[in-house]
Order: structure tokens, then C-alpha cells, then sequence
């Protein structure tokens, strides 16, 4: 069976969170998105989890789902946690997600960390003084089914291989423990291929979730996993790659261009510039002479030891046309790089992703059709037109062909995407405001 999944989000507890982001209202649209396990998020935090405690119920191993609430969306407990400090000589600020394989050990996570000196009712995400490493030592210490992932870890500052306070390689991150990393979040501003390049993560899986700071953001990224049942073991199982029957079936992508960090510049100063760019003009700003933001794109090279690809395999049309990217060696599963159905209503619309026009025809297309997700991989063009009108499918179609233009996002300036022209591009996405 498959199962499509975001495991990276935040609550209302968390900041710059909508207040909306509870446990009933995240279900609920996990079933307009047609998303079938979310993380039960920010775990660490002390009122958060009386809610989850209160509000959810084990429905199967390390599974939990609402009490007595007609919704078929699942629950699994994962946490952000913020790591600040020295190594090497650098100062070091690195996001970590923390799975737990039930309400008892996520309670004992909490205990130790509290112990440890850190305030947990600070933040949702909260920030400790303990390195990668000895956050992961301190989790395995509490039960050896606990799994640790990097998240979005091309971010200049907040990622494993970020370039303001990052590592090269997992193994400097995590010395003796690296084996107990499994995979790898891959963030907004890059993709599945980008990962594929690295060598240390050819063994391991690469996830796309959301990091989603409101409801209509969730799935925007995701990953599908192929498994026997829904279980935490099995999902364990994928993130190993110990076996076929369970596995990364395939990821869904924003199309990292959109992401802030994506081109190296300095966004003050206008100044934006492709990896081709750096390597014939130098990282220096020509504006104000110091150094710029390295992007996502140029770090990759920099961490791959080596001249990398920037040309993507051929996209692979299916029966619907969505194009799907395969990688060459067949190590790592295919995805697809989508945009947000709001994003395509908007600008079919000519309007912007907050209007009630927009979101009235997106609650629409959602209910009639089945799903965020099916409408914009597997729903008929003839039934997008009937419900939607001409504009809106052929927006789909677009997208799922790859028929778009994008501004690549640079120094925390988003990029943008205009499927017909770049004006209603930049109305329809002004205001996504929790992309990374």
C-alpha cells in the first residue's frame, strides 16, 4: 500500500505559526490535500502535548489517529530541534527532526531535555546547546527505535551542509553515529537530483516534507511510501532501505527555485548569480564587496567534491503527463516537481493565493475532484475544464508538463513562478510566506 506523508510540520505553539495549526483543523485539510499521514509536530513542546496526549489515540504501532472524529488522517510524532553550538571552531546552528516511536518515549525525550537545561516551553521548535551528535547520543540512550533526520539541510543557516554553519559531511556532524543516520530532508530549495550528486547519500533515503506553518502549505512537499501496513517499524524499515516491500515509493517537490537560498547573491543589493555565474565572477558582491549568501546550488557543488551536474535526467511523461524525473543509476526513487493548486487557481484567476474567489474554486476543485494531489497528478484535463474552467486546466496541464518559467530565489527573496506571464506569477506567490 501506499502512503503519501508530510512528517515535518509545526503548531500553533511554534513561531510565526498560524494559530489555526491544531490537530483537528491539520486532519482536516490533510483530507483536501489528500495526504494520509502527518506528523503530530512540535511534540517537545509541554501544552502541545497534553493536546496530543488528549486529542489522539494509537491506532496501530507508533500510529495515532483522532478520538472521536470521523477523519481518516493519521498521526506520527516527530519534533524540530534547534542545535546552536561550537565545533571546529564555528559556530554551529543545526535543525534536527526527532521521530518517536510512541506517546512514552516522546514523554521521555521531554524529561531528559528539560534535564539537560533546556526550556522546551519556549518554542514549539525548541533550541538546545547539545550538538548533532550528542542530541542523537542522548535519543538513542532513551530507546534505539528513535531516528533522527536532518532537515532541510541546504540551508545556509539552519542545515547539515549549510554554508553559514554547516558540515561537508554527515560523518563530521556525527562522527561514530553517522551509521544511525538513515536519510536526509532535502528542504525547499533543492530536490531529489541535487541530493543524488552527494555521494555519502547514496545509501541513504532523501524526504521531502513541507515544514509547513499553515494548513494550506502542507503537502506541498511530501513523500510516498511504499509499505505492507502502516506501522512506525515499516517506516523505519524504508528509511534503512533494508528491504523492497518497504520503501520510498516516490517524492513530491516544490521546484527548489522557488526556495529563498536556491542562486548565490545578496538580496540588498540586487545581485544574483548561478552557480556558472560564482565560478566565472567570484562570490564577492560587486555592489558592497563583501562576501554573498552562498545559494543552494553552488553549496552542492562545493560538498560534492567535484564538477556536478545541473542538467536533470528527461522528465518521463506517465498517461497523465505529469512528468516524473528517474534517477540514471536507479539507486533513489523518481518524484515530481509540482506547483501548489492555490498558486494555479490564483494566477488562472488573476488574482492572489488569499482571495476568496481563489480559495472558494480551490475548495472546489478539492471536493469535487478528491484531492489537492489527485487534481494535480492523476484527475482527466476534461474533468479539471468542467469544474474549474479552460484557464485552471490549463494551468495543470502546464505544470504537469513543466510548461512554467521561474525567478530563482536568492539571499531569503523567494523565487517566483509564472505558469502564463511573470506578473501574475508574482501575484499569485507573494504570499507564500513559510518557504525555506
Amino acid at each position: 500500500m501506499e502512503f503519501v506523508t508530510d512528517l515535518h510540520l509545526h503548531s500553533k505553539y511554534s513561531r510565526a505559526v498560524s494559530p489555526s495549526m491544531t490537530l483537528p483543523f491539520m486532519a482536516a485539510w490533510a483530507v483536501k490535500k489528500g495526504i494520509d499521514v502527518l506528523s503530530a509536530t512540535d511534540f517537545t513542546h509541554p501544552l502541545w502535548f497534553k493536546e496530543i496526549k488528549a486529542l489522539l489515540e494509537e491506532d496501530g504501532e507508533g500510529v495515532y489517529k483522532l478520538k472521536n472524529i470521523d477523519n481518516k488522517t493519521k498521526f506520527m510524532l516527530s519534533t524540530e530541534i534547534a542545535s546552536i553550538f561550537k565545533q571546529g571552531e564555528k559556530l554551529r546552528r543545526i535543525h534536527n527532526l526527532l521521530f518517536a516511536p510512541n506517546l512514552e518515549i516522546a514523554e521521555k525525550i521531554n524529561k531528559e531535555l528539560i534535564r539537560r537545561g533546556c526550556n522546551i516551553a519556549s518554542d514549539g521548535r525548541p533550541i538546545v546547546g547539545l550538538s548533532s551528535k550528542q542530541l542523537l547520543e542522548m535519543a538513542l540512550s532513551i530507546d534505539k527505535k528513535v531516528i533522527l533526520i536532518p532537515c532541510h539541510v541546504w540551508t545556509p543557516h539552519f542545515g547539515l551542509y549549510g554554508s553559514a554553519s554547516g558540515f561537508d559531511t554527515i560523518e563530521e556532524a556525527f562522527g561514530d553515529l553517522s551509521k544511525y543516520i538513515y536519510g536526509i530532508e532535502t528542504g525547499i530549495s533543492s530536490d531529489p537530483f541535487m541530493n543524488w550528486q552527494i555521494p555519502e547519500l547514496e545509501k541513504r533515503a532523501i524526504l521531502s516534507f513541507s515544514d509547513a506553518h499553515s494548513a494550506p502549505k502542507m503537502g506541498r512537499e511530501a513523500t510516498v511510501f511504499k509499505l505492507p501496513k502502516l506501522s512506525y517499524s515499516e517506516f523505519g524499515k524504508a528509511l534503512a532501505m533494508l528491504d523492497e516491500e518497504s520503501k520510498v515509493s516516490h517524492t513530491i517537490e516544490f521546484y527548489p527555485e522557488e526556495g529563498k537560498y536556491h542562486y548565490t547573491g545578496h538580496r540588498n543589493c540586487g545581485v544574483s548569480l548561478s552557480p556558472k555565474d560564482v565560478k566565472e565572477k567570484g562570490a564577492i558582491c560587486p555592489v558592497c564587496k563583501r562576501k554573498l549568501i552562498e545559494g543552494v546550488m553552488f553549496r552542492v557543488q562545493q560538498v560534492a567534491g567535484r564538477e556536478v551536474s545541473t542538467d536533470e535526467p528527461i522528465p518521463q511523461p506517465d498517461e497523465n503527463g505529469v512528468n516524473w524525473i528517474k534517477d540514471p543509476k536507479n539507486i533513489h526513487p523518481p518524484f515530481v516537481k509540482l506547483v501548489p493548486l492555490l498558486e494555479i487557481v490564483a494566477e488562472g484567476l488573476d488574482s492572489t493565493t488569499s482571495s476568496e474567489k481563489v480559495k472558494m474554486l480551490f475548495d472546489k476543485l478539492c471536493d469535487e475532484l478528491g484531492s489537492e494531489l489527485k487534481v494535480l497528478l492523476k484527475t482527466p484535463l476534461d474533468d479539471i475544464k468542467r469544474v474549474g474552467g479552460e484557464r485552471v486546466a490549463e494551468g495543470v496541464l502546464k505544470v504537469r508538463r513543466g510548461d512554467i518559467s521561474i525567478t530563482p530565489g536568492f539571499d531569503g527573496e523567494y523565487g517566483k513562478v509564472a505558469i502564463w506571464s511573470a506578473s501574475s506569477g508574482e501575484r499569485a506567490s507573494r504570499d507564500g510566506s513559510d518557504k525555506i
